[in-house]
């Protein structure tokens, strides 16, 4: 983390968590702010002019994209947790807290692609510190070369 931060208390801290991984691995990061519940996703029904919750804050949301392979990009939403895109694999829900560990997880090589022969089927899993990891599925034609060369 950033300094021994443990905790991503806010989206700001979530994202200047992102500009030092982009730093650390050497890569360009593009980054989109939407603050106000009517210009965050999750909060469609907000309402016409209405840019704060029922408590007075700004609900802050942010999307980062990062260059190089793999492709990876970050939507962080407002209730600390972000759904992370790697190679057009969705991994949603993954706690703010995560974020920076799974995405050096996946710019350090520790991410892997396990296949199966019966019943077929392909399994992007991401280690994390702590004996944890995260698997989410792959449709059999969509492993791009940056996933097939990564299949164990």
């Amino acid at each position: 983390m950033i300094g021994g931060m443990d905790h991503l208390p806010t989206t700001e801290a979530a994202v200047t968590a992102l500009l030092a991984i982009a730093v650390e691995y050497s890569r360009a990061i593009e980054i989109a702010h939407d603050i106000g519940a009517d210009q965050t996703s999750r909060r469609s029904a907000a309402g016409v002019g209405v840019t704060a919750d029922p408590d007075g804050s700004l609900p802050h949301e942010a999307y980062a994209e990062f260059g190089g392979l793999p492709r990876v990009s970050v939507r962080l939403y407002p209730e600390d947790d972000a759904l992370i895109t790697v190679e057009g694999v969705e991994c949603p829900d993954i706690p703010r807290d995560d974020v920076p560990a799974f995405l050096r997880s996946v710019f350090g090589g520790l991410a892997y692609v396990k296949a199966r022969r019966f019943p077929p089927g392909r399994t992007l899993i991401v280690p994390l510190p702590g004996d944890r990891t995260y698997r989410e599925y792959l449709p059999m034609i969509n492993l791009t070369p940056w996933l097939s060369g990564r299949v164990r």
